[in-house]
């Protein structure tokens, strides 16, 4: 098991930024490919961003590419997202993702919701106009 716990959401204005953190416990957190979705109110829960088990590779969503930002620390079990340049249409709840990666697999696999194994609760992110 993986315990996945997000902070940082909150209220902003938009053109501002955010960071968010994902605080991960029980297994090795380094064997896991992390991601970012999110979901609003009525909707699919939607990708936003993936990291490898190293850091070395990354995946963003078109809407977010240039404005958000993955990364993790290993030593620290924590992935993190930031944010820059948010806009009203980012209002969602956030949330943290582990995937166990299997040997060989497409390049678009991570940015599938079900490919991964534990998800964290979520954090509200409002970004006012």
């Amino acid at each position: 098991q993986v315990q996945l716990v997000e902070s940082g959401g909150g209220l902003v204005q938009a053109g501002g930024s955010l960071r968010l953190s994902c605080a991960a416990s029980g297994r090795t957190f380094s064997n896991y490919a992390m991601g970012w979705f999110r979901q609003t109110p009525g909707k699919e829960r939607e990708f936003v961003a993936a990291v490898s088990w190293s850091g070395g590779s990354t995946r963003y969503a078109d809407s977010v590419k240039g404005r958000f930002t993955i990364s993790r620390e290993n030593a620290k079990n924590t992935v993190y997202l930031q944010m820059n340049s948010l806009k009203p249409e980012d209002t969602a709840v956030y949330y943290c993702a582990a995937a166990l990666l299997p040997t060989y697999y497409s390049a678009s696999y991570l940015y599938t919701r079900s490919n991964y194994d534990y998800w964290g609760q979520g954090t509200q992110v409002t970004v006012s106009s």
